[in-house]
């Protein structure tokens, strides 16, 4: 007898479906097993706590209270007072007035208030000062000290004026001369710079370079320190 198959339950022709949801199932499973993470799980060695090392003893802050004694109880009442008479007669003290009646004449004397000025000196010469203001490095007596600040400023000018400016600003051959006036103040700093000379230029060139001085010791004038005021005359020579 032969048997004959349902042509609805034949499933042969559903393999190519199968086969490819299988395959389907197959690579997401792959994937993943490939992104698939795992991490090791570690347990440090924290070894063993010393609670006994760490813990904190609270010492209370006491203060010593010092015991206050009741005051004495007061003396005992006398049982009885007696009076007793006073004979002795009490001189009375006369007080007298000091204040003055209008026809009395009082004398004022006018009390004049005296404000002593400080005398304050004006800037001394140079030349006539008493003690001269002192170059740094310059020692000795007066005399030398101002022959050695002479010294140290000329030395001072022939290092730092720019002695070519001149010739470039096309002078007339010969000597050429700025006078130059300065101030050494009371602290010793130079200040009120001035220059007169045949050009701009050279009275600019001269003020810089007496800028450049160093503060000195300042002079003193009866024995207080006061301005000094110096004339420093330099002399250019144009070929």
């Amino acid at each position: 007898m032969e048997v004959k198959k349902n042509p609805k339950a034949n499933l042969e022709k559903h393999n190519k479906q199968f086969m490819l949801l299988g395959l389907a199932l197959a690579l997401i499973v792959i994937y993943i097993g490939i992104e698939w993470k795992t991490f090791e799980r570690s347990i440090a060695d924290l070894g063993m706590a010393d609670i006994a090392a760490e813990e904190e003893i609270d010492i209370p802050i006491t203060e010593r209270i010092q015991e206050i004694k009741p005051p004495p109880p007061p003396p005992p009442a006398p049982e009885k007072i007696e009076i007793v008479e006073d004979e002795s007669e009490i001189e009375e003290t006369v007080l007298e007035s000091t204040e003055t009646d209008e026809s009395e004449a009082v004398e004022v004397l006018e009390i004049e208030e005296i404000v002593e000025e400080e005398e304050v000196l004006d800037d001394v010469p140079f030349a006539i000062i008493e003690n001269v203001p002192v170059y740094p490095g310059c020692k000795g007596s007066n005399d030398e000290k101002k022959k050695c600040m002479v010294e140290q400023i000329t030395k001072h000018v022939n290092r730092k004026y720019n002695t070519g400016l001149a010739g470039d600003l096309g002078l007339s051959p010969g000597k050429k001369r700025v006078y130059v006036q300065f101030k050494i103040d009371k602290t010793g700093k130079i200040t009120d710079v001035r220059a007169r000379g045949p050009h701009a230029r050279l009275e600019k060139e001269a003020i810089r370079v007496v800028e450049l001085l160093p503060d000195m010791t300042p002079g003193k004038q009866r024995g207080r320190p006061v301005g000094v005021k110096y004339t420093l005359p330099i002399t250019l020579v144009v070929e």
